[in-house]
């Protein structure tokens, strides 16, 4: 049960850190928006995702049953 929460946790922070940089680098958005074509966005969603790929990798690390072997 841990693992698919980390799962999903960190596959739903990589989709927002990936939403957060294209809103900072302007490439997302539309006009009036607080987010759109500010720096510190650009530089908080690249954290944010990175921190959500180790939760998702780590919860995929535990749905693999005990015992079998990673994939080559």
């Amino acid at each position: 049960m841990r693992a698919w929460l980390f799962l999903v946790i960190g596959l739903l922070a990589v989709l927002l850190g990936a939403v957060w940089t294209l809103q900072g680098l302007g490439v997302l958005g539309t006009e009036g928006q607080g987010m759109t074509g500010e720096t510190m966005w650009a530089v908080i969603g690249p954290i944010v995702a990175v921190i959500g790929l180790v939760l998702a990798v780590a919860g995929a690390r535990g749905l693999r049953k005990p015992g079998t072997p990673p994939p080559a």
